[in-house]
């Protein structure tokens, strides 16, 4: 089973890396469309169509590298690991940079909606050995758009009604 590995810790590591450049490719791809929120929802998206197509490689990511004895890796490895998350976080603030959003909870619905959401998503179906549905990608795109709809109407609705009052909001 090793022969072209030296042993089981640089097995794991490259499935691991072949997994992630995967995963990476597709999601940075998403990431780079011209507007932000576009992207994010993209994003989203994105990554439950690449679990679809690769739920093999999505069990691997959804496992972690932790859990496939990351501490015994090679230090090139680990260094490539601590690289691709690196490229990730950098692509997310530099789109969230590029946006509109101020808010300042920007960033937290950036990483739920293009991280957590699809994570959860992928989980829920992955875990149990079920195939993800046709219709989850479209799900998460809508969820993603939805964090987004929810910044846009708390900052431009600027009157409400509280209790029967109208205030400035």
């Amino acid at each position: 089973m090793y022969h072209r590995f030296p042993d089981r810790p640089a097995l794991l590591a490259a499935l691991w890396s072949r997994a992630i450049q995967s995963f990476h490719d597709e999601l940075f791809a998403a990431l780079s469309l011209g507007e932000p929120q576009e992207a994010i929802r993209r994003s989203a998206r994105a990554s439950l169509e690449w679990a679809r197509r690769n739920p093999s490689e999505a069990r691997v990511l959804l496992t972690g590298a932790r859990e496939l004895d990351e501490q015994n890796w090679s230090e090139q490895a680990r260094t490539d690991i601590a690289r691709a998350d690196t490229a990730l976080h950098e692509a997310l603030s530099a789109l969230i940079e590029n946006s509109d959003d101020t808010a300042p909870d920007a960033a937290d619905r950036a990483l739920l909606a293009v991280v957590d959401l699809p994570y959860a998503m992928i989980k829920r179906y992955l875990s149990v050995g079920r195939p993800i549905p046709d219709h989850a990608p479209e799900l998460a795109e809508q969820a993603a758009a939805a964090l987004f709809a929810m910044r846009r109407s708390r900052t431009t609705n600027t009157r409400s009604t509280h209790h029967g009052h109208e205030t400035t909001g």
